[in-house]
């Protein structure tokens, strides 16, 4: 399973709000809620998403094996 928990603490540790992705970046709410829920999104947007925040690509998402996905929603 990816995870975008990373993305979220990169926005804190860089003191960017969800505001400011939208109105500066042109980010939509689609994005944003496609994040929070851990959907897929393209690899396109993911080198956006980390040219707008001078980020890696680990800053943005984890993968986590499914058996270990399992155990932590449980």
């Amino acid at each position: 399973m990816i995870s975008y928990e990373p993305f979220y603490r990169t926005l804190q540790n860089k003191g960017i709000s969800t505001y400011k992705l939208i109105n500066q970046f042109g980010i939509s709410r689609s994005l944003l809620d496609r994040l929070k829920h851990n959907k897929p999104i393209s690899t396109v947007t993911l080198n956006d998403l980390c040219t707008y925040l001078n980020c890696r690509v680990e800053d943005i998402l984890v993968f986590i094996p499914e058996t270990h996905a399992d155990e932590i929603h449980r």
